[in-house]
Parts: structure tokens; C-alpha cells; sequence
């Protein structure tokens, strides 16, 4: 919601007319001298949406204002050119609405222009929250980044490195309104109140790493690819089991930490369906991406999301750092999944993250059953994964 600066105004006034954090304001607007408000300056109001209200007989804007429980200043500020003592009968105001619930159900599927849609919903809304693209996918389309916090923890989390497990898409989104929304209502989530990891953990989310991949199993391939993606499945045009990106490589087994050991055990020796490290590590642009980002950010932490076996996974090689045993101990006891330190599986992003920097790095393998998981699943792998997410952001 934007409103427009009067004179005497302030950021800190308007953290008290809407209850809003102070810090969410400075982080809405921070493009402009917020200390040096100008009279008409437009301002963006976090959490807010603004609707028209038609003046009914006998209304007044301190009426209206004590029946939706807010300060009449707030009408006022937004309907600067109206008279409060001349209000005509069908007469239009503008009236600020908090949001109270998420924008977007969290149960669905999200395509790439599902995802793109609501990410531009929630960056209205919410404008603390920061959007990156960091590369692009082998078909141009935007790998987008979203940002919230302003601490010096750093903490990544990524969903929809495979395709079919697109419901972990769904799960970071949800997580993500729920944190905003609990930050603008001041409401906590299971008991933890959210404003200080705000200030003290910067939280970095690409919620869908292959957007090529996710939409070939949710829409089926693009016509001028159709012979080619069909021939890699398999001869199959059911594309619901498609785990690579739209050139056939796996990119979750496309990083420098063993990836010769994968390669050479991989049935797999051509693009295909699922499976293909490809022909040497970092060639295709998503997994490329992903790595750059890790370098240029320096994560303290890191949760890569899959699906499915309700356990996950947090060593390589002995150089996982002492903070990780704690850590899932902890994931273990609040979600219930299974811990295991050592698999037999190598070249995963999880596994370089660790190899290259020894910090704490987990894959998260949510749900059970066959991918991709149905969406009747959701709200209970939600539920068990939330407890992993707090805790990371947390302790």
C-alpha cells in the first residue's frame, strides 16, 4: 500500500498509526532517505492493501474508523483530498486493509508463471522482501531469488532441483507468506516470534532451481521439443517420472564432489529422463547458477529440498562441521524424519556446499510415497518440514 507524505510525517509515525515494525518500513523503502521524508513523497506500507468504500448515510470517517478498529488518521492520510465534515452518500474513499491470511494457497501446483505470479504478489505486499534473478534456465527463464531479513546469518534454502518433486516449490512459498505474514500481524509461528530472526538471519530462497523441468511435468513438453524430450523418456509421453532439466541432465548430481565416482556408476550415459550427471560437472546453466550463488554469498547454512523418504541427509566425506550433529538431532526429534549422516550417493549440491566450504548442509527428502507426491500430502509434509526450518533459522 503506498501513501503519500504530509507534512510532520514520519516513518516512525506511520510504524504507529499501522502497527508495524519499524524495521519492515525501513526495509520496505529502502531506495529513498526515509530521515528526509519530502511533503508527497510516495511511502510503501507493508501488509496493507488498500480498497474503495461508498459512504453510506449517517457514515463518518471516525465511524468508519472505530467499526474496522484503526485510527482515524489512517483514513485520513489515505483520502487526503476529501473533507471529513462533506462526505456525500455513495461518495468513494480509500480504506487501508491488513492482510490476515496467505495470498496464495500454498496447496497447489506452481508452473513457472504460477510461481513468477505470485512471487510479484507477495513483493506488492510485502516490499521488505527482495527479488534476484540469478541465472536463467537452458530455456531463458529467470532463476529467481527472493531474500527476506537483514542479519548476518546467512541461510539458504532451494526447492525443484528435480522436476517431478515440484511440491517443494509449494513448500517453500507457503513457508515464506506464513513468515511474512507473521511478521507484518506480529503473530508467531509455533510459539517463536519472527521479528528478531528477521534481524538476525538474512534468509536466501530460490523456490524452484529447474523452472524447464517443473513445467515440461506439469504441462507437458513445448511442441518443438516434443520428439526429442519423448525419446529421452523413454519413448514415453508421460512426463510425470522427468527428474532432469529439459536437456536430460540430472542437476543435482552435476556438482564437483565425486561426480567422476557418479558418472561412472550412472546407468545413464546419455540425457535421459532422470539420472545423467552429464559430460562434465557445471554445464548446464541452473546448476551453475545455484553454485555461484553459494560462492557469492557465503551461506551459513544450507536446506536443499526433495522429495520423498521422510529422512534427510547431512555429511561428505567427514567435513561436515560439528554444528550439523546438533542440528539433526534437533531436525530429527521436531519433524520425526529419519537422520542419516553417510549415503552412497555423491555429486549432490548438498555434498559440494559441504565439501567446499565445511558448513552445515542438509538435503531434505519430505513426504513418502512415489513422485511426484500428491498434493493431499501437503499440508502433513508442511507441518513435519516447518519444524526443520525453525530450528535452522533459530538455534
Amino acid at each position: 500500500m503506498d501513501v503519500k507524505v504530509r507534512q510532520g510525517d514520519s516513518l516512525w509515525y506511520y510504524s504507529q498509526l499501522f502497527y508495524m515494525p519499524l524495521p519492515l518500513l525501513l526495509d520496505s523503502n529502502r531506495d529513498m532517505d526515509v530521515y528526509s521524508l519530502q511533503i508527497g513523497q510516495s511511502i510503501k506500507i507493508p501488509g496493507f492493501y488498500v480498497e474503495r468504500y461508498s459512504i453510506q448515510k449517517s457514515d463518518s470517517l471516525w465511524s468508519i474508523a472505530n467499526n474496522r478498529n484503526m485510527n482515524v488518521d489512517a483514513l485520513l492520510l489515505l483520502n487526503q483530498d476529501t473533507s471529513p465534515s462533506n462526505l456525500q452518500v455513495g461518495q468513494d474513499i480509500l480504506v487501508p486493509v491488513r492482510v490476515t491470511s496467505p495470498i496464495e494457497r500454498g496447496q497447489q501446483a506452481f508452473t513457472f508463471s504460477k510461481l513468477e505470479n505470485t512471487l510479484n504478489r507477495l513483493l506488492e505486499i510485502y516490499p521488505f522482501l527482495k527479488a534476484n534473478t540469478i541465472g536463467k534456465s537452458v530455456d531463458g527463464l529467470p532463476i529467481y531469488e527472493i531474500v527476506i531479513g537483514k542479519g548476518k546469518k546467512q541461510v539458504h534454502f532451494d526447492g525443484s532441483f528435480h522436476a517431478n518433486e515440484w511440491i517443494t516449490t509449494s513448500l517453500l512459498l507457503a513457508f515464506l507468506n506464513n513468515y511474512a505474514l507473521s511478521l507484518t500481524n506480529g503473530n508467531p509461528i509455533r510459539g517463536i516470534s519472527m521479528l528478531p530472526i528477521y534481524q538476525s538471519v538474512t534468509l536466501s530462497i530460490v523456490p524452484m532451481v529447474n523452472p524447464d523441468g517443473v513445467n515440461l511435468v506439469l504441462d507437458g513438453p513445448p511442441a518443438e521439443r516434443k520428439q526429442q524430450l519423448i525419446e529421452m523418456n523413454k519413448g514415453s509421453s508421460d512426463f510425470s517420472r522427468w527428474k532432469a532439466n529439459i536437456r536430460g541432465v540430472d542437476l543435482n548430481n552435476q556438482y564437483p564432489a565425486k561426480w567422476e565416482v557418479e558418472k561412472e556408476r550412472k546407468e545413464e550415459k546419455s540425457p535421459a529422463y532422470r539420472d545423467y550427471p552429464g559430460d562434465a560437472p557445471l554445464t548446464e546453466p541452473e546448476a551453475i547458477a545455484m553454485a555461484e550463488l553459494a560462492k557469492d554469498r557465503g551461506f551459513d547454512r544450507l536446506l536443499a529440498f526433495h522429495t520423498q523418504g521422510q529422512e534427510f541427509y547431512w555429511g561428505y566425506e567427514g567435513l561436515e562441521p560439528e554444528e550439523s550433529v546438533q542440528l539433526a538431532k534437533m531436525f530429527e526429534r521436531v519433524s520425526g524424519y529419519r537422520s542419516i549422516r553417510y549415503v552412497d550417493s555423491y555429486a549432490g549440491y548438498k555434498d559440494w556446499f559441504i565439501k567446499e566450504f565445511q558448513k552445515a548442509g542438509f538435503t531434505i527428502e519430505a513426504g513418502l510415497g512415489i513422485n511426484p507426491l500428491p498434493l493431499s500430502q501437503f499440508q502433513n509434509i508442511y507441518e513435519r518440514v516447518v519444524g526443520i526450518i525453525l530450528v535452522t533459522l533459530y538455534r
